[in-house]
């Protein structure tokens, strides 16, 4: 039997990439690729709906072999630049809390949630780190925060620096993280920086780099034949 890898996006666009790759071909509503049978999902930009459109497909259907995360994804550090792509080892959701009078606390720290109860490791949700060790060295293992706004302004870009010392941004990667947890599914996240997290307009943005470089990534690391 052949093994199924699971790839998930926010949007259409990311999702086209997989079309893109060369040896790629269509089989059974899904494509073949060098004995893989992959299923592409478009859930929509957001926990919410990710959380939603996962676990329909996977209430119908065989759990994957291998579920991968794809997507561009907002930097914090200076020294990944425009078409970087990296693997986010760990995530969480980084506005999820509390307001108080001296600032903002997560679920965790306001004792709502269990910072340690599966699938959290002190509040964070981790990759396996088997599949990361896969993973060429090259491509750089980073923290990443997923929120439900994207960071635009100096106070909330100092505000989750300071809290998470995070690397990478996005909207839907912690939910990933979580349904591939909780449902025991081998799986690792794929991001490509499209742009730097600063004030200032989305105009700045260079998606199509971003999704290039994202493509190729792809193609290469679907490749690795120790893959689960």
């Amino acid at each position: 039997m052949a093994r199924t890898i699971l790839i998930v996006s926010a949007t259409d666009a990311e999702a086209g990439i997989v079309e893109s790759i060369e040896g790629l071909k269509p089989h059974n509503n899904c494509f073949r690729f060098h004995g893989l049978d992959i299923s592409v999902l478009v859930t929509g930009v957001g926990t919410v709906m990710t959380a939603w459109k996962m676990q329909q497909w996977l209430s119908q259907n065989r759990l994957p072999s291998l579920a991968i995360n794809i997507g561009i994804a907002g930097s914090f550090r200076d020294d990944l630049k425009t078409g970087d792509v990296v693997i986010p080892e760990a995530d969480c959701f980084a506005d999820m809390g509390v307001e108080t009078d001296s600032g903002f606390i997560t679920l965790f720290e306001a004792g709502l949630c269990d910072p340690e109860k599966e699938p959290f490791k002190n509040g964070w949700i981790h990759s396996d780190p088997l599949i990361l060790s896969r993973i060429p060295k090259r491509y750089r293992q980073v923290r990443a925060i997923t929120v439900n706004t994207v960071s635009g302004s100096a106070e909330t870009i100092s505000k989750y620096v300071i809290k998470y010392n995070p690397d990478i941004e996005t909207m839907e990667g912690a939910a990933f993280f979580y349904i591939c947890s909780v449902m025991r599914i081998p799986f690792f996240s794929l991001r490509s920086i499209s742009n730097r997290i600063t004030p200032g307009r989305r105009e700045k943005w260079d998606i199509s780099s971003a999704l290039a470089s994202l493509s190729y990534s792809l193609h290469e690391l679907l490749l690795i034949p120790e893959m689960p």
